[in-house]
């Protein structure tokens, strides 16, 4: 089954987390995007300050090609990492005609960004969203995930709503990786009582018959590397 943005997560606020690594980044900007060619009115926050590898805002010019509206602490230079956390946050939490999509930080302590606006926050319809890799040592197991995912809740205050399984291998990702993050993904959702909402796919991956019974949202890749640009 392929999922639009809206079949994922309906929800007017969306919060993204994870393990750094795990393509929280790369699922982020898929679903503003996504948002955004469905016709709403889409923001997008990059408050990943801590230890950043791949930044949303670096895809500023894709995202606002497309209508969305891009904010980050660092506006005037795409490789810069200032730790502060943008006023224009509170634009997301105050304007309820506007879907948001905040891209935190890949730990807790990165996720502490967002107790500050727990608050606001809880006041609004949101979801905090997991994202899971089975590829990543330090989430690979439901345990360690699961122990990971209940720290991040900790740390701000906020209740995880769904699971997102985003397992690859760059460009080495075969429909193998996939069904083993599904795998994982169903453990920890056994586990903790919490959905998976969906299981990340690249557009080449969606006719595969061995992901059939998988809900899929289709992805382009635009989280490269340097070198890969």
């Amino acid at each position: 089954m392929i999922l639009t943005a809206d079949q994922v997560c309906a929800s007017r606020v969306v919060l993204v987390c994870g393990h750094y690594g795990t393509g929280k980044t790369e699922f982020s900007v898929n679903y503003a995007l996504a948002l955004a060619n469905g016709g709403q009115r889409t923001m997008l926050a990059d408050v990943d300050i801590v230890n950043p590898y791949f930044r949303s805002r670096e895809r500023r010019k894709e995202l606002e090609a497309a209508g969305v509206r891009v904010i980050s602490s660092s506006q005037a230079c795409s490789d810069a990492d200032v730790p502060a956390i943008p006023a224009e946050l509170l634009t997301i939490l105050e304007d309820r005609s506007i879907r948001g999509v905040i891209d935190a930080g890949g730990d807790p302590v990165g996720a502490r960004v967002l107790a500050r606006f727990q608050p606001q926050i809880v006041q609004e319809d949101y979801k905090l969203l997991f994202v899971l890799n089975a590829n990543r040592p330090e989430v690979r197991t439901p345990e360690a995930a699961q122990a990971y995912l209940r720290s991040i809740e900790a740390v701000t205050g906020l209740t995880c709503g769904g699971l997102v399984n985003n397992t690859h291998l760059c460009g080495e990702t075969t429909p193998h990786e996939i069904l083993k993050g599904a795998e994982l993904a169903e453990a920890v959702s056994k586990e903790t009582g919490i959905p998976v909402v969906c299981h990340l796919a690249e557009r080449r991956f969606t006719s595969e018959e061995s992901l059939a019974g998988l809900k899929l949202f289709p992805i382009d890749i635009y989280m490269k590397k340097p070198w890969e640009l």
